[in-house]
């Protein structure tokens, strides 16, 4: 052993031992941190499929390999960087002796053989990287480059050492074969070659090994001082993140949301608690430690980046820079919350600690507004992530809190609310006009509670959806589908005025609060419909692929389980089972657009193209199509709001669409299969019709039109007859009377002042008493002066409600709401208030001010003979809680949401007169009244326009407070 040699193999130990000590408190730090987040108890088990499918994501590259040249290279690196740790400590040993290999293996041909082609696989994928990183480079136009804003230093280091190790591995092993001439042409075909144009010499081999082991431990030092570098940390973050992933069998975070989650459990809006609870994610630490793995892990590749449509189209929204601001925000805020001593942490931190999460450039924000309202939720972001990051749920977690907590959103949403809680659809229509649709076709179509009183004899329920209903292009989609079911004679039935929203654009608004109300009534209606049938028939037939969504996947989360299924999926089934047999094929150039939450969300892709195909028409696919398909612009509730910034996605896509039959025949159809879709890709085509660039002819149809196109029509009498179910009337059973006991006389007159009537058992619903209302009445079918979330308190004049509003359900005094709930703790508000600390006359999004909503009563409807019959025992006021009602603090007779409480007994009295001065408040208007307020005005409904939108901002009318903020 030379002195040379001995002197190298010193320093190495000497640089090696602190180098892999800081390695490992690096490690260290990046646990704590991570550990800083909430609990996430549920992405342990079972461990062997998600062991399994971490195995396959990494042995088959299975997510790397959706963009191709990258796929294959990125898996050369991947796999020479982790076995070729092998040959780098294999060099610590050649320092001190040239000929040193492991023990048993290192003289095999495998092992040998693995030696070469780690070292010639890493050079070739390390230098095709950087090929791809150079031409792709945001030198070009920014947008145009996935790698734009990424951290370029960390990139061309990373990507220096893989290309440098490369190398090292095969100089070495060529250099070992120069000094000892010992070589085989199976396991040493390239190094041997070089060997011959290389020294014989022990001491090049030693320095060849030090320089080897030096190039490795390098970055081992300056990725310990860097543990936000994202492609150097992913090779070690990666494996935990994808076993971790949300979903166990191994499929991405899409279809339902994450439930709004606290300390790791879902939050139930009935026993939730301010005090304790999070609601949504207002600052780095209520992330869970799974979040803060996800920021961990991004590799800054950019691939969410390319396929975002919100960037795509000139918006702020990128979302690997929203995960990489997250990740150095919670880094750099770290050692802060870690400090034992807040007074002692850094400065830096401390600094860094202030920021809001949300909040523009004013509050020196981490997310830009802009940034996290312009997201679609379309879910390109979460598809493409080779790491399996779930950008989504992070993005509606923080809205949860904007909408929840701070009353921050734009000011359409605020319309948008307020229709859902008094109407129960976004347009703010009366809930008789769902059956409008009906009177447009020849034949009678079957309505549950009209012309059915249970399901018995049929086989779907027709989930018609507000846009079906109401939309007047969507509901040629309903009358077709109706028209089809029926000519293959299928029974079905619809829900009518029962049918209320699903509440998909509330949940994904943030607004989780109205979303669990909507979704307990919908499922409240859909078990009394599905009472007494096996779970097998419970089937449900919708059009909308947001309704779809909802009812497959999310209600779900909240007690309802039904077999869903798309109009396409089952046409195409009736298709195939020769119920439907086209006779005409329909002879077009058809161009179809895969809706985000029919394709990537749920995976339907070949029953719309098998139904087109079966109709006769010719599919011509876009470039962007099938996983990869481009938004339309209306999810993530953005069919309700403006786009101020940069092209508008839905002319984008049409543009697309247009485009790819250029050439040929011009395009006359372009065909999706949501009625949102079909509404954005309408307004688009309207567009470029409009500015002359397209002709006249084309025109934005649903599937269901042209299997309707292609088949024989069936008269009205026939389709009639198909739909007719002959039920047989059920005969209760009269309950058994049992004999009253004997009681004392004494006993009775002691026990009298307890005999009150009691309140109705707390249940669920959205908690409504008596003859209240549903959404599509008035209001959430709250009584008198209690307010429905997000209205003004009243007065403290005002607090009295008429007795004759008062159903005989509430005559009794309730109890007071019990801590913990929505009708608790006076701090927690609704979607409208400030804070959890909001004060009682705080404006809450979509509500009147309270001259208005005292107008509104004094206009409204009388209260009907039957409504007043059933007040005379109620209180004329109700006693107020000993906190003023603030925000969600309601009154202590409202229940909170769960299953509707059944309707107490009326009883016969006179009407109690309704107070002469301070009529109660309330922001539900009655229907037909025509004062609701919408985005989107339908004809005829009278509503009131929202505020005029600030150009390029949140829609925030200039000079105006955001709703919910206090005066």
């Amino acid at each position: 052993m030379s002195p040379l040699q001995i002197t190298l193999g010193i320093i190495s130990i000497l640089i090696g031992v602190p180098a892999w000590a800081g390695f490992l408190l690096a490690i260290r730090r990046m646990v704590r941190t991570i550990r800083l987040g909430q609990p996430a108890p549920d992405r342990f088990r079972p461990f062997l499929p998600r062991f399994a499918t971490m195995v396959k994501e990494f042995g088959a590259h299975t997510r790397m390999v959706k963009f191709r040249t990258v796929g294959w290279a990125h898996w050369l690196v991947m796999v020479g960087f982790l076995l070729g740790f092998v040959t780098v400590f294999q060099a610590q040993g050649q320092i001190f002796s040239p000929t040193f290999t492991w023990p048993w293996i290192g003289e095999t041909l495998a092992y040998h053989l693995a030696d070469e082609l780690l070292g010639l696989g890493t050079i070739v994928g390390g230098v095709v990287l950087v090929v791809i990183r150079q031409l792709n480079h945001p030198r070009r136009p920014a947008r145009l480059s996935r790698f734009s804003g990424s951290n370029f230093l960390s990139a061309y280091f990373v990507e220096f050492i893989v290309v440098a190790e490369g190398i090292s591995m095969v100089g070495v092993k060529a250099l070992v074969i120069a000094y000892t001439g010992e070589h085989h042409a199976a396991s040493d075909f390239v190094s041997m070659n070089i060997a011959k144009l290389l020294p014989a010499s022990a001491a090049a081999v030693s320095v060849f090994a030090f320089c080897k082991l030096m190039t490795a431990l390098v970055w081992v030092v300056v990725v310990s001082r860097n543990v936000d570098w994202g492609v150097a940390w992913h090779r070690f973050a990666a494996f935990p993140n994808i076993y971790f992933k949300r979903e166990d069998d191994g499929s991405v975070a899409l279809g339902a949301l994450k439930p709004m989650l606290s300390q790791g459990k879902p939050i139930d809006m009935e026993t939730a608690d301010p005090d304790n609870d999070t609601f949504g994610v207002g600052k780095f630490e209520d992330f869970s430690w799974k979040d803060i793995l996800d920021v961990t892990t991004c590799t800054e590749c950019g691939r969410c980046q390319s396929q975002c449509p919100a960037w795509n189209t000139g918006k702020p929204l990128s979302p690997k820079l929203l995960i990489m601001s997250l990740r150095d925000h919670g880094y750099a805020k770290a050692p802060y919350l870690l400090a034992g001593d807040k007074d002692k942490a850094p400065e830096a931190a401390r600094l860094e600690a202030e920021r809001p999460l949300v909040g523009g450039e004013d509050v020196n924000g981490i997310i830009d507004p802009e940034v996290l309202w312009s997201c679609t939720t379309c879910g390109a972001c979460v598809e493409q992530c080779p790491v399996d990051i779930e950008h989504v749920d992070h993005i509606i977690d923080m809205r949860r809190y904007q909408v929840l907590i701070e009353s921050e959103f734009p000011s359409e949403l605020a319309g948008l609310f307020k229709n859902l809680e008094n109407k129960g659809n976004p347009w703010g229509q009366n809930a008789k006009d769902r059956l409008n649709w009906i009177s447009e076709v020849d034949f009678e179509v079957p309505v549950y509670g009209r012309d059915a009183d249970s399901f018995d004899g049929y086989e779907y329920l027709f989930w018609v959806g507000c846009a079906g209903a109401y939309e007047d292009r969507a509901k040629k989609t309903t009358k077709a589908v109706a028209e089809l079911l029926a000519t293959a004679g299928v029974k079905f039935m619809v829900l009518g005025q029962e049918e209320t929203c699903t509440g998909d654009s509330a949940r994904r608004a943030g607004n989780e609060f109205l979303f669990q109300q909507l979704a307990m009534q919908n499922i409240e209606v859909l078990n009394g419909v599905f009472e007494g049938v096996e779970q097998a028939k419970k089937k449900i037939v919708v059009t909308c692929a947001h309704c779809f969504n909802a009812l497959n996947n999310e209600y779900p989360q909240v007690g309802g389980t039904y077999e869903v299924v798309h109009h396409t999926q089952l046409l195409n089934r009736l298709v195939r089972g020769k119920q439907l047999v086209p006779v005409s094929p329909v002879a077009q150039n058809v161009t179809y657009h895969d809706p985000c939450y029919l394709g990537r969300h749920n995976k339907i892709y070949n029953a719309p193209r098998e139904l087109m195909e079966a109709s006769g028409s010719t599919l011509v696919e876009m470039p962007r199509h099938g996983e990869r398909s481009m938004c339309c612009g209306a999810g993530g509730a953005r069919m309700w709001m403006e786009e101020q910034l940069g092209k508008r996605i839905n002319i984008d896509r049409v543009d697309e669409a247009l485009d790819t039959l250029k050439g040929g025949n011009e395009p006359s159809m372009i065909a999706t299969g949501c009625p949102f879709c079909r509404v954005m890709l309408t307004d688009g085509v309207t567009a470029r019709k409009d500015g002359g660039e397209v002709g006249q002819g084309v025109e934005v149809v649903d599937v269901a039109q042209l299997m309707l196109q292609s088949i024989d029509r069936v008269d009205a009498a026939t389709l009639t007859e198909n739909l007719k179910v002959i039920q047989t009337p059920k005969v209760e059973e009269p309950e058994p009377v049992s004999e009253p006991e004997p009681v004392k006389a004494e006993a009775a007159v002691a026990e009298a002042p307890a005999q009150a009537p009691k309140a109705a058992p707390a249940g669920g619903g959205l908690g409504m008493k008596g003859a209240a209302k549903a959404p599509g009445g008035k209001g959430l079918g709250m009584k008198g002066g209690l307010k429905p979330p997000g209205a003004k308190a009243a007065p403290a004049g005002e607090a009295a409600a008429p007795a004759a509003e008062a159903p005989a359900a509430e005559a009794p005094a309730t109890p007071a709401a019990k801590p913990g709930g929505l009708g608790m703790k006076g701090g927690l508000k609704a979607p409208g208030g400030k804070g959890l600390q909001m004060k009682g006359a705080a404006k809450a999004p979509g509500a009147k001010p309270a001259t208005e909503a005292v107008a509104e009563r004094d206009t409204a409807p009388e209260t009907t003979a039957a409504e007043a019959d059933t007040s005379a025992s109620a209180p004329a006021a109700e006693a107020k809680p000993s906190v003023a009602p603030k925000g969600l603090a309601m009154k202590s007779g409202l229940k909170r949401p769960g299953p509707k409480a059944p309707a107490a007994p009326a009883q016969a009295a006179e009407p109690a007169p309704a107070p002469a001065e301070h009529p109660a408040e309330s922001n539900g208007t009655s229907e037909g009244n025509g004062t609701s307020e919408s985005t989107g005005t339908s004809e005829g409904n009278g509503s009131a326009a929202p505020p005029a939108a600030k150009p390029g901002g949140l829609g925030f009318k200039s000079g105006m407070k955001a709703p919910g903020k206090k005066n």
